[in-house]
């Protein structure tokens, strides 16, 4: 049984789904260069008409990638690391429907992964790289600015464009980073030559870890084992949205927007509180405890070890099919709509549930609506609402040490006894 959100229907934790409606999409641009041309903007202050770009187009080239680029592109993608593919992976649906909901709408707030070790959480987050789509980024850019959107423009795209200059747009996938335990801070945020800023007088700046995962997907491996200092570096990220590193007198500011997805397991020692409420929904991980089951994932990672080529392209079909689903739900997402008695009875439950701060709210919200889009409906139903609701309180709930039920169980009490 390969991974059932590629099936006619969709098994999830908490409440069953009916099956999924073929969404007409464009299927994903080439690659295209576009120039943005150049506007009088009095200060800083970006005007924008809502569904329009700030900038108005001077020109469009459709530059399609020719035949040998298209090549060189294959041939550098069949030289990676093989990755094992997301469609392929047996069970854990909570896990990996988290894990969508925020390829859909990255402003959920990532995902905290928890379980026992040797779950498959690690190889479930890698292989999300095949699924990601592909956005608009200023050519050159290191920290992948928006050429629409001022709020994920760096400092020096912001200057180019008050100053009338053209920008060249390309179509890149989202990136995905990897964030090494042993990493050390200058590597995460960057750092700054003093010596040619001394000499020459000009910043020089490296980026770091958190510039390139600028709209796209930061990954902490075991984040519960990172280095406080590391925390703390990731937390002011989060919040701001903005990288400021500031050394001997010189200070270099971009933009640090990025899914955060942590995974770990519990046994090997708790996440501090402030980090594990920037983490927009929280997946629980068990071990498969049935026999076949256990035995299908086994034949089915010693077919990849064998041959990861062959077995990627068993699974291109449902690969690319789930692609299209995604690609159709981003597009749909803003169409989604969710009544306003739903909306009060969510903040019930938060209320009720002693859950502190309004992100509990906005995170049950924005996850329903995209499970919503998922299943290609207009609006967003109880039924929905039910399967994300654990995955966005469990981890904000206030813990007894005498309690000895599940804290999602603890939700869904909640959630039937106000929703009945």
């Amino acid at each position: 049984m390969a991974s059932t959100f590629y099936s006619s229907s969709i098994a999830l934790p908490h409440s069953s789904i009916h099956s999924l409606q073929s969404l007409p999409t464009n299927s994903l641009s080439q690659t295209t260069v576009q120039i943005y041309g150049p506007k009088s903007y009095g200060g800083f202050g970006f005007l924008a008409v809502k569904g329009r770009s700030p900038f108005p187009v001077a020109s469009a080239v459709a530059a399609q990638v020719n035949a040998s680029e298209q090549a060189q592109k294959i041939s550098f993608n069949e030289s990676q690391r093989p990755v094992y593919p997301f469609s392929a992976i047996v069970g854990q649906d909570e896990m990996k429907l988290c894990l969508l909901l925020n390829v859909i709408d990255p402003k959920i707030g990532g995902v905290m992964i928890m379980g026992d070790r040797g779950t498959g959480k690690s190889t479930t987050v890698r292989s999300l790289v095949d699924l990601l789509p592909e956005i608009k980024v200023v050519a050159g850019d290191p920290y992948n600015s928006d050429p629409e959107d001022p709020e994920f423009m760096g400092v020096e795209v912001r200057e180019r464009v008050l100053k009338g200059e053209q920008l060249q747009v390309v179509f890149s996938k989202i990136n995905m980073v990897d964030l090494p335990l042993g990493a050390t801070e200058d590597r995460v945020c960057g750092t700054i030559d003093i010596e040619k800023a001394l000499t020459e007088g000009v910043k020089s700046f490296e980026p770091g870890l958190l510039a390139k995962a600028n709209r796209g997907i930061l990954y902490v491996d075991e984040v519960n084992l990172l280095d406080d200092h590391l925390v703390d570096v990731l937390l002011d990220s989060a919040a701001s949205g903005w990288n400021t590193v500031e050394r001997e007198g010189i200070s270099v500011s971009h933009p640090a927007r990025f899914i955060l997805i942590g995974s770990g397991n519990p046994e090997e020692g708790e996440l501090r509180p402030q980090l594990l409420d920037r983490f927009g929904m929280h997946a629980q991980v068990g071990t498969v405890r049935d026999a076949e089951l256990r035995v299908k994932i086994v034949e089915e990672r010693a077919c990849f070890d064998k041959n990861p080529k062959g077995f990627r392209h068993s699974y291109k079909a449902q690969q690319e099919k789930l692609q299209q689903q995604i690609a159709s739900a981003r597009s749909f997402l803003p169409s989604v709509e969710i009544d306003r008695d739903l909306k009060v009875k969510i903040s019930k439950v938060c209320a009720e549930l002693n859950v502190d701060g309004l992100r509990g709210d906005i995170v049950i919200n924005r996850s329903a609506k995209a499970l919503a889009a998922l299943k290609g409906s207009a609006k967003v139903s109880v039924e929905d609402i039910a399967t994300v609701i654990p995955n966005c309180l469990r981890h904000r709930l206030r813990k007894d040490p005498l309690e000895s039920i599940d804290s999602g169980l603890l939700v869904l009490e909640k959630f039937y006894a106000v929703f009945r």
